[in-house]
């Protein structure tokens, strides 16, 4: 258990459809990583962009996107997740996965598919959020499209972070930016949202605003170019506000059929 976690957002353009070519690039990135770093979040679909054309980039479970993640973790000692294309009994998703240092693996199938792009036509979704144990902190990873939905995101679980991977694009940075304001307020969190920058092969440009946001949502990091953005959090900062703000004593019950 640790009070101070160092995350890194790799915010990045990405290649194509081209996972090899992704993963030796995003290898470079995290092997200049400062060394004391805990957790490093990549982009929605790091290997291959934002596709409605999973049959050209998705792998099993066992595939070399996840050998290569779990090496990669373990080779410089961090937490690594993103999320990647990924087929079983002939059905696809896009799944987040969250890989321990050690190689234990957890996964979390993204709930809402982009209606808007198809994604729904191709995809199959998840029912069941996922809440990460890391080095004492509590976290619930979600996909890009995610974050238009307060309910799933809600926090019944006193969790300490939100985190959203994605492939926003310029067009409605704005809600993006707004959004994820409003999660960290509504749920006393820390909230990160990790998008990608560059223009993709259907012409679609991606602006970035990976951004980090206090349980007051105070903006605590942001970027709109081709970088890697760290930020340290401090789990004594939402014992205190928690303590101080009792706001989630007062959160309406429900349960999600």
């Amino acid at each position: 258990m640790q009070d101070m976690l160092k995350t890194a957002l790799i915010q990045t353009s990405l290649f194509w459809e081209d996972r090899e070519a992704n993963r030796n690039m995003l290898r470079q990135k995290i092997k200049q990583l400062d060394p004391d770093t805990d957790l490093v979040i990549l982009p929605e679909m790091f290997t291959s962009g934002f596709t409605m054309t999973p049959e050209a980039v998705s792998e099993e479970m066992n595939g070399e996107t996840l050998r290569w993640i779990k090496e990669t973790a373990r080779e410089f000692d961090i937490a690594i997740t993103g999320s990647v294309v990924i087929t079983e009994q002939d059905r696809f998703y896009n799944r987040l996965l969250f890989v321990h240092p050690e190689g234990t693996v957890e996964q979390y199938d993204k709930k809402h598919a982009f209606s808007l792009a198809g994604e729904d036509e191709v995809y199959d979704t998840g029912n069941d959020r996922l809440i990460v144990a890391y080095k004492g902190w509590k976290i619930c990873p979600l996909i890009c499209y995610d974050l238009r939905f307060p309910v799933w995101s809600r926090n019944t679980e006193d969790y300490d972070m939100l985190l959203y991977v994605a492939n926003w694009p310029l067009p409605r940075i704005s809600s993006w930016d707004i959004l994820l304001q409003a999660r960290a307020v509504e749920n006393l969190c820390y909230c990160i949202g990790v998008n990608r920058v560059g223009e993709d092969h259907n012409g679609h440009q991606y602006p970035g605003h990976s951004a980090v946001y206090g349980v007051l949502g105070e903006q605590l990091a942001f970027s709109g170019k081709e970088e890697t953005v760290y930020v340290t959090l401090d789990k004594q900062k939402i014992t205190h506000y928690r303590k101080k703000l009792r706001f989630l004593d007062d959160r309406d019950d429900f349960e999600l059929l």
